[in-house]
């Protein structure tokens, strides 16, 4: 049986959005709601409660807070009866009035106007009403998804080239309550020399992220994170010793989730130690060493190469053998990362066509031992230097797809590493847009030219897998997993990119560019014109 909420505005109070706006997030959490509408007397109020058997009643009062507040005592006097039967009451308005609500001490919870709705709607959920403890907060990907919804969590990516600001960042991100997610950023040496400290080269500590250089370290990045809102942590899966961190991380800041590529940080984009071949096996085996544990994986693969100006057919199936791998090695909870805007210049319509297609392509993969957790994030090369643009893109490009994640890049990226202050004006940035979109927003998928794309990309993407089926040798039971073939993929050019030229592991003969559609197409090298991806393989195979 439902439960009921009754609310209005109190005494000669006529302002009501915040009550009809808390009523429809009392609606979306399953409350029967009866809206008093404004002006309502302190008896009327009453009298409604007790004749709807309210379990909780809330009250706004927004004009003069010394009027308010005698009104206020009042309401809490002739109310006192109603709370000893364990109706609970809360309060709405001005911040001045609030604060002398607050201290009446009569209210279970007192609304400021500033708070987050996914705040407001998690106490309606049944959440503390203070939400001040670690326990008030699920402290597992999944469950936090799960009990956010149906807002998604935000995730940043934060590191400073120091231990002392890294730490008092943490500290005021976790404070600011803006943020579910803290993705550690960590240096070079963190990630690929944490455990060879005669390989590390102290002139470049800080390169690229935070220093850590024990389990203390990240024990302490850990702590400075438990206030606030308690935001779950992760980081890079680092690119050598992966399953020796990987229990580094899962000790010291219950890694929220793994993310680690199929075919990048290696040898071939100069990241780590590893052959091409070598590393797909150690990222499968990590991929393997999380699912047994129950923890979710992200592979942050397709963007990579559309960072690198890959077709948007290789993007689309990059993101299929991600997933299809996930699921081969056990993974049950796939997070499935979709950065926008890579290569940069892609219309909305085709990135967003792309990525339609990369989940029509991953839905029969999902059944009850692998779910699927949609993730986007604007493009990391996509962003303005100009401040004032950056902000602006950041806002045009948060919320589609209606993700369980959202990966907010903040603005400052183009220029600077951003400080825990543009990662807090990010992310509410991100958080209004976001309130905004749930309200109701256009449905751009549906645009015909949009489907259009979306059943070519499938049924492009679909020769190119059919390609890489084909490279195996006898014997291989399956090609999409086997680390031999997929790095014969990338060698013979079946999946390729222009920024991969005189790269020993790829053939690097890619051609691509933007069309008139926005679609980012692959090119005859000879005469300029569109390559079919049929007649691409074609070629590719005549040589091989």
């Amino acid at each position: 049986m439902k439960k009921t909420v009754v609310a209005g505005a109190l005494g000669e109070c006529v302002h009501v959005a915040g009550v009809t706006r808390f009523l429809q997030l009392a609606e979306k959490a399953g409350w029967r709601t009866v809206f008093l509408g404004p002006a309502v007397s302190v008896e009327e109020v009453l009298r409604v409660a007790e004749a709807e058997q309210a379990d909780l009643v809330g009250v706004s009062y927004r004009l003069t807070p010394e009027t308010g507040e005698r009104l206020l005592a009042q309401f809490a006097e002739q109310a006192d009866g109603l709370r000893a039967k364990g109706v609970h009451f809360v309060f709405g308005g001005t911040p001045p009035l609030a604060e002398r609500a607050a201290k009446i001490g009569f209210f279970e919870k007192v609304f400021y106007g500033g708070e987050a709705e996914e705040e407001t709607l998690a106490y309606l959920k049944g959440a503390s009403p203070s939400l001040s403890t670690e326990e008030d907060y699920p402290q597992e990907t999944v469950a936090r998804i799960l009990w956010k919804s149906p807002y998604p969590l935000l995730r940043h990516h934060f590191g400073l080239p120091t231990m002392e600001a890294t730490l008092e960042g943490i500290c005021k991100i976790a404070a600011a309550r803006v943020l579910d997610v803290i993705s550690l950023g960590i240096d070079q040496d963190a990630q690929e020399n944490f455990f060879h400290p005669e390989r590390q080269d102290p002139r470049r500590k800080g390169a690229g992220g935070v220093p850590v250089r024990s389990a203390e370290d990240y024990r302490s990045l850990y702590q400075a994170s438990r206030c606030g809102n308690y935001p779950l942590m992760r980081t890079y899966s680092g690119t050598d010793d992966f399953i020796a961190l990987a229990e580094v991380y899962l000790e010291t800041i219950h890694n929220a989730w793994c993310a680690i590529p199929l075919f990048w940080f290696n040898q071939m984009d100069g990241r780590g130690p590893w052959d091409l071949e070598g590393s797909i096996r150690q990222h499968q085996e990590v991929m393997r060493w999380y699912g047994e544990r129950g923890v979710p994986v992200e592979l942050n693969e397709p963007h990579h190469w559309g960072m690198r100006d890959a077709s948007d057919v290789v993007f689309v199936v990059s993101a299929y053998l991600s997933a299809y791998n996930a699921k081969a090695f056990g993974v049950r909870d796939y997070i499935a990362q979709m950065m926008f805007n890579s290569p940069p210049g892609l219309s909305d319509a085709m990135d967003l066509a792309k990525m339609l297609a990369i989940l029509a392509l991953i839905e029969p993969l999902r059944d009850e031992n692998f779910r699927i957790w949609k993730q986007t994030r604007t493009g990391l090369l996509s962003y303005p230097l100009d401040m004032d643009a950056a902000q602006a893109h950041l806002a045009a490009s948060i919320y589609v797809l209606k993700p369980h994640i959202v990966h907010v890049v903040g603005y400052s990226e183009a220029h600077h590493a951003a400080t825990a202050e543009e990662v807090i004006a990010s992310c509410k940035m991100a958080r209004q847009v976001i309130q905004t979109a749930l309200r109701g927003q256009a449905e751009p998928s549906a645009d015909p030219h949009v489907q259009e794309r979306v059943a070519e990309l499938i049924d492009q993407a679909g020769v190119t897998l059919d390609a890489i089926r084909d490279l195996a040798p006898p014997g291989v039971d399956d090609a999409f997993i086997d680390p031999a073939t997929l790095a014969k993929a990338v060698k013979v050019g079946i999946l390729d990119a222009p920024q991969l030229r005189n790269n020993p592991y790829a053939a690097g003969q890619a051609v691509t560019r933007i069309d008139g559609r926005g679609a980012c197409i692959e090119i005859d090298a000879v005469d300029g014109k569109p390559l079919d991806e049929r007649r691409r393989i074609e070629k590719i195979m005549a040589k091989t």
